[in-house]
């Protein structure tokens, strides 16, 4: 840098913010040439500005940031309190080695250019040895006499206000807490990064989740306002409303860093606590008990907390309690209630809260979590936050690009499509668990990789490292309109270094996210779960997928996904108890009452067929066969219905028709000791005894483990060659 000093930045913070309470200027200077400057001047100056630090310290030292912070505080107070501002609110921070930020309250626009314009002029003469009280009195004579600007009014509405901040889950808890006012019957208006809306129409489209959405949501017919609060609005703006009467932080992990200043995850926690800085004393903080750096915020909320935690036993809702604050956590399947002086009170069961996917989205589960909490906080009606949890649908309406499963017919059968604005660690993670948990075994778990350039190079190389440990193939699906001055291909680069690190190479890239879909779809068989990070072409998604054929999937429809993943079926009880019916004509009917409660569930048809099969009734038990294979039966039930198929085609003497089915069983399961014995014994029927007999005993050679059939192996399989 050629000048000595430079103002890089001034901005007007309009409501709370990083520094104060209420809104401020705040002023970016580079400083190279107080840092590189002789200690002796330096000192000299601070001698004459009435500098206690006895050092300026060397060049580059933490002694000399500090000394040269402390000059710049001087500077400005003095320029101040000059040009007539009185007790002047005031804060200067490092950012950088050259850098400092000086934030100071401001009651008028104006104010912050014409103090900026003062030390621009004032900064670089006293560092050249110009007097200083002829400098100063210049510099407050700028800022006193310049056109001061209109008064800063920070927006205090008369409505509840609900403002969510958080790394992840702040939209959906932003969408879910505007869900249950409404469903409380509440006027409800609210801001997020998908627009501003009210009463679930939109009026605003785009990314508002700063003071513009905050205006724009509280209109005059709102009577509730849900907010959802980003970083950039934060750190660029300030808040949009003068204080909340309920605060919620989600969690806070490494996101967006490298930008505004803010380079670590505990600095982001900072900027993150702002709205639990001006809830108001009659309100709550909501606190994600489970998050170290979120909990740290009770220490400086001006409310009383309420905690929420996946753990029952976490210390932080013991804490909360024994601070007259409030819990909420999951206990025995419930989502329960905790308050002081009183045992865990269930609010309702997890099974009975969508949006956790049976409890197998662990984050929905803290989001809903979240919500719940905020909504009791702000005075919404139990009833009405119980109902508000059970009809909260993660589908395209309620919840768009939040885990959004839908099934879509193909040629090769239903594959599962996940849509996910997945951006981060942290939401990764949770789009790869929900993947994973609705895998069936057998089926594969394929990923569309991608996300905005605005991430440093060691996340987009964790975000490869973890996509290639827990998905069975890796596609890349570029965002182009997210690129943030990054190339696709240096974009690109960095996560297949991250895939690399764990032996996987991606099996496409695609330069948008609906190409992606296409390739995951080129790639994928019946049964496979493709899941898709998405964000700029999510409503083109969508529409495309239901254009196909697809449909979006029903809490039913995702429960009973969940259960087959496990390798379980919802009416495994009713099967078990089923087969325990000693009565062959009893075991039909019960087994027909069944099927007809299940109506074209594959794995009851195949259960169903069965009961015929055992009481003899081969003719209705090869029509039900048939029925359950159409069905799409899977594995290892597949497998199974056809044995038991060839095995009725052979008590009903078609037994070339049993063994051309037994024969394509044994070449695709070689190893399969049952579809050997039924094989041999349609052969058997068929009059091919030798043949039976050496495929019988060549597999029991092949297989055995006994100490003599391995004592004479050699000979016993030169025996088994000469049958003929």
């Amino acid at each position: 840098m050629n000048s000595p000093v430079e103002i890089t930045e001034v901005r007007v913070l309009e409501g709370p913010n990083l520094y104060f309470p209420r809104p401020a200027g705040k002023i970016s200077i580079e400083l190279p040439g107080y840092h590189l400057a002789e200690r002796e001047s330096l000192q000299q100056l601070g001698a004459a500005l009435s500098i206690r630090r006895r050092s300026a310290g060397e060049p580059g030292s933490v002694e000399r940031r500090q000394y040269v912070a402390s000059l710049v505080e001087r500077i400005v107070r003095s320029i101040a309190r000059e040009a007539g501002i009185a007790r002047l609110g005031l804060r200067v921070r490092q950012t950088g080695d050259d850098c400092l930020v000086v934030a100071f309250a401001l009651r008028h626009r104006g104010r912050a250019q014409l103090l900026a314009d003062a030390l621009g002029g004032a900064l670089p003469d006293l560092l050249d040895g110009a007097d200083v009280t002829t400098t100063l009195s210049q510099a407050a004579a700028l800022v006193r006499g310049g056109d001061q600007g209109a008064r800063l009014k920070p927006l205090r509405p008369k409505v509840p206000i609900v403002a969510i901040t958080g790394t992840n889950g702040k939209t959906t808890t932003t969408r879910l807490i505007a869900h249950l006012a409404m469903t409380a019957g509440r006027t409800t208006g609210w801001s997020s990064t998908d627009g501003v809306l009210v009463q679930g129409e939109q009026i605003e489209h785009g990314d508002y989740s700063g003071p513009a959405g905050a205006r724009a949501a509280l209109r005059d017919d709102v009577d509730f306002a849900v907010l959802e609060t980003a970083r950039g609005g934060m750190l660029l703006k300030g808040l949009g409303t003068a204080y909340n009467d309920v605060s919620v932080v989600t969690n806070v992990s490494a996101d967006h860093l490298g930008q505004n200043g803010i380079d670590t995850v505990d600095q982001l926690a900072e900027v993150k606590a702002i709205i639990t800085r001006v809830t108001k004393p009659s309100g709550w903080v909501v606190l994600n008990g489970d998050d170290p750096r979120v909990w740290a915020m009770r220490n400086r909320a001006s409310a009383p907390v309420w905690c929420f935690s996946l753990d029952p036993e976490s210390p932080s809702l013991r804490e909360s309690r024994d601070s007259d604050g409030r819990g909420l956590t999951v206990d025995d399947g419930h989502i329960v209630v905790l308050e002081p002086g009183h045992g865990p009170e269930p609010l309702i069961d997890v099974l009975d809260v969508p949006m956790t996917l049976c409890g197998l989205s662990e984050h929905n589960l803290a989001n809903a979590l979240a919500g719940a909490a905020a909504g009791l906080a702000a005075g919404l009606p139990r009833e009405s936050v119980v109902e508000g949890l059970r009809t909260f649908v993660p589908d395209a309406a309620h919840n768009a690009g939040r885990m959004n499963i839908y099934s879509l017919p193909t040629d090769d059968g239903d594959v599962t499509v996940i849509l996910d604005m997945a951006h981060n660690e942290g939401g990764l993670e949770a789009l790869l668990r929900v993947g994973r948990g609705l895998c069936e075994s057998g089926s594969s778990l394929l990923l569309g990789l991608g996300t905005g350039g605005d991430r440093t190079d060691e996340i987009l190389r964790n975000l490869g490292e973890m996509a290639g440990l827990e998905a069975d193939r890796v596609h890349i699906a570029h965002k182009e309109k997210y690129l943030r001055e990054r190339s696709m291909d240096d974009l690109e680069a960095k996560l297949t270094e991250g895939l690399n690190r764990v032996g996987v190479t991606p099996v496409s890239s695609s330069p948008t996210e609906m190409d992606g879909l296409q390739a995951l779809l080129d790639d994928a068989h019946g049964g496979d779960v493709l899941a898709l990070m998405t964000h700029a072409d999510r409503a083109e998604l969508h529409d495309w997928l239901l254009q196909q054929g697809a449909t979006e999937d029903a809490p039913e429809a995702v429960r009973h996904k969940v259960i087959r993943a496990r390798g379980e079926h919802e009416a495994e009880a009713r099967i078990t108890a089923l087969w325990e019916i000693e009565d062959p004509q009893e075991r039909i009917v019960v087994g027909t009452r069944l099927r007809d409660d299940y109506p074209g569930d594959a794995r009851v048809l195949y259960e169903h067929a069965g009961t015929f099969d055992s009481a003899g009734e081969e003719e209705p038990a090869l029509e039900a066969y048939d029925r359950a294979l159409d069905g799409g039966l899977r594995e290892p039930f597949r497998r199974r219905a056809l044995i038991q198929k060839a095995s009725t085609l052979r008590h009903l003497r078609k037994l070339e028709e049993s063994q051309e089915i037994l024969d394509e069983l044994a070449a695709a399961w070689p190893d399969n000791e049952a579809i050997a014995a039924f094989r041999a014994i349609t052969m058997h029927d068929r009059g091919l005894d030798a043949a039976a007999l050496h495929d019988v005993l060549l597999m029991l050679l092949q297989h055995s483990t006994d100490v003599d059939v391995d004592r004479y192996r050699r000979s016993l399989t030169r025996f088994t060659g000469d049958i003929s």
